[in-house]
């Protein structure tokens, strides 16, 4: 007979569903089929015939929608590649796009010597990383084996063209001889630059002149896109269809070289049968400028948008959803349930804890799941995890946030960190809350690290539009919750005010002209 809901916290399986949390973390393609779609027609539109910029906060979820992606259409025998980013982290241009274009190629080869080419009855290979089999047969072999090796000769070109400077002087040198004598020196100059002089040896004259001139990256770039392009055709062609080139968490490499990368690979997809998804933190990226051509590609024009966030605005939903998370790695610890382990209370202060992000959430969960059970049996808070748990998990779990916000902040850090810090000491010493309003119309430096600190996950967007009381008429304000690691252990010294976001109340107390920050 199972043991009652109430001892599921002592459970021995409840090990297994740690172990298994900290694996469903990592987007991995193994952890494809616990995939979750975050939104109705997310998925479908992740995988449409058109070039895409997915939007998230670090953690919410983008590289595990694309690794759908690659699963599905692989499935389909649709040629992908998926190159992750943080790879070529503090490489500069252009030795970060000839980097990346090595990369995006070596998949493509990798794809056509496996999956274009495995037949539907090797259960091992496709059910091991993708749960079924293809229904399209396998490609032509010799048509196949033939595009790989005109697609290994590129990578190989490349691969020799990112060893060499950036910048190379070349010498060529030319001697002729005759049995004329000539005195005095001459000079010519031929196109790009000769040097000539003559000299006397032995009765026999001896002219040499030497061209010299620079081979340039960039110009070796522009010069083999027509390269690449009918490789991509050929590839189109071999597989009767388009195919997809994902460029994982972009926000990775430098800025200032985003939009270039983007557009190199924008101009050799265009027209040729590729299509480009790219999954990145939206305030962290620079995916085009406005210059004479543009660089990059323009959203509503160029490419789609996709946001995968769910913010905490939308609690109904995003409960539902997390619910659905826990649901699904607890059938594979049976008999583990959420009621069995978590108190009601508990399950709402996860998710203002996480901000909504999934691998916050998660990983405060499991945090939380040790703290349950370093209680005794009997103690009065109860057998289960409950919202103390949570909060003492979350505190925990601040630290690896601000570890994960240094990285990712890179050349900003000191500039956000200090305006991170400006925000905690407005809402603890001045404001009293949890809570903060910003106008809607604001902008400027100010506006801009908040919109970073979002996607750094340090700040929670909990209501889109506010209007105060009084004293700001026709104003409209958008109202932020302070991460919940900041301000845990600072409630009772501190006597600070913890709006709920669930209270009936919650948009009227909002409404407060002491909760107006201006920087």
């Amino acid at each position: 007979m199972a043991k009652d809901e109430s001892s599921q916290l002592r459970l021995n399986q409840v090990d297994d569903l740690i172990i298994l949390c900290d694996e469903a973390m990592r987007a991995t393609p193994e952890n494809v089929k616990r995939f979750i779609e975050p939104a109705p027609g997310v998925l479908a539109q992740s995988k449409a015939k058109q070039h895409s910029i997915i939007f998230g906060r670090r953690g919410s979820g983008k590289s595990s929608l694309l690794r759908k992606v690659v699963a599905d259409l692989t499935v389909d025998r649709t040629p992908i590649s998926f190159v992750d980013m943080e790879t070529f982290k503090g490489h500069s241009y252009p030795d970060v796009l000839i980097s990346v274009l090595i990369k995006s190629l070596q998949e493509f080869q990798t794809w056509l010597e496996t999956a274009a080419l495995t037949p539907a009855t090797k259960t091992t290979f496709w059910n091991r990383l993708f749960g079924r089999a293809p229904v399209k047969k396998p490609f032509k072999k010799n048509e196949t084996q033939e595009l790989t090796k005109e697609l290994k000769k590129i990578i190989e070109d490349l691969e020799n063209k990112l060893l060499q400077p950036e910048v190379v002087d070349v010498q060529n040198k030319q001697t002729s001889t005759g049995s004329y004598e000539v005195s005095g020196n001459t000079t010519v100059k031929i196109s790009p630059l000769e040097i000539g002089g003559a000299a006397k040896k032995g009765g026999v004259e001896t002219n040499e002149k030497s061209e010299g001139y620079k081979s340039v990256k960039t110009e070796y770039l522009h010069q083999n896109i027509l390269r690449f392009q009918r490789f991509f055709n050929k590839l189109a062609a071999l597989s009767a269809g388009p195919a997809y080139l994902i460029l994982d968490d972009l926000y990775h490499i430098r800025r200032s070289d985003q939009a270039k990368v983007i557009d190199y690979f924008h101009r050799v997809a265009k027209g040729n049968g590729l299509w480009l998804k790219i999954g990145t933190i939206k305030h962290r990226s620079e995916w085009y400028i406005h210059t004479d051509p543009p660089t990059g590609v323009k959203i509503g024009d160029d490419a789609k948008e996709i946001n995968i966030d769910i913010s905490l605005e939308k609690f109904s939903t995003l409960k539902a959803f997390m619910q659905k998370i826990l649901t699904n790695l607890m059938n594979e610890t049976p008999p583990i349930n959420v009621n069995g382990l978590l108190n009601a209370t508990a399950i709402d202060r996860l998710i203002i804890a996480s901000g909504g992000v999934t691998r916050d959430f998660i990983g405060i969960f499991t945090k939380a799941i040790n703290h349950a059970r370093e209680r005794p049996e009997n103690h009065p808070r109860g057998p289960r995890i409950g919202a103390e748990d949570v909060n003492l998990a979350t505190g925990e779990y601040g630290d690896i946030k601000r570890e994960e916000f240094k990285l990712d902040a890179d050349d900003d850090r000191n500039a956000l960190e200090e305006a991170f810090d400006r925000l905690v000491s407005f809402c603890i010493n001045n404001a009293k809350c949890n809570i903060f309003l910003i106008d809607k119309k604001m902008s400027g430096p100010e506006r801009e690290s908040i919109n970073q600190l979002i996607d750094l996950r340090l700040v929670h967007l909990v209501q889109s539009r506010v209007t105060l009381k009084k004293g700001a008429d026709g104003l409209v304000f958008e109202a932020y919750m302070l991460d919940t690691s900041q301000y845990t252990a600072s409630r009772k010294n501190r006597d600070l005010n913890l709006i709920d976001l669930n209270s009936k109340k919650f948009s009227e107390e909002i409404r407060k002209k002491s909760l107006l920050y201006t920087g």
